[in-house]
């Protein structure tokens, strides 16, 4: 099993690219409809410059971005869980049957939280994605909590 750094304050894997300490560790390729992240071997800083390189789409449709995960800030944090993660394991079917190496991973609050189940679902994860399935949409829509 990976060794999990706790020390270190717990990546979202699906930031936004204005957040503090963004960092590109994935490439979004495939299609609209069915992507599939390329990962990169080290995680970059997002600079103007990448970000400049997406247009006209925007950057979370080609880049995967990390930053410090938000925590209560977050739509999709809750009960000190990223709920979006367990949706997406509950919801989603795996695309992939070995977890792809990431150079998040090691800082990952799904990895953290959801363990490989994550990882085997995040591939076809893009933080925006026009041509999401049903499926997909329902599973990133944040529930509304009494707390």
């Amino acid at each position: 099993m990976a060794t999990i750094k706790t020390d270190v304050a717990p990546q979202c894997p699906s930031a936004q690219p204005d957040m503090s300490g963004a960092t590109v560790f994935g490439l979004v390729q495939g299609t609209a409809t069915e992507p599939r992240v390329a990962y990169l071997d080290r995680a970059v800083p997002l600079t103007p410059e990448i970000l400049a390189s997406a247009t006209p789409v925007e950057p979370t449709e080609v880049f995967r971005i990390g930053a410090p995960c938000a925590g209560g800030c977050c739509r999709h944090f809750g009960e000190g869980r990223c709920t979006l993660a367990t949706r997406l394991v509950q919801s989603l079917s795996p695309v992939v049957a070995i977890a792809p190496r990431c150079a998040l991973r090691s800082q990952c609050m799904w990895w953290r939280q959801e363990g490989v189940q994550a990882c085997m679902r995040c591939p076809q994860i893009a933080t925006r994605m026009p041509g999401a399935s049903p499926v997909l949409v329902e599973a990133a829509t944040p529930r509304i909590t009494g707390g």
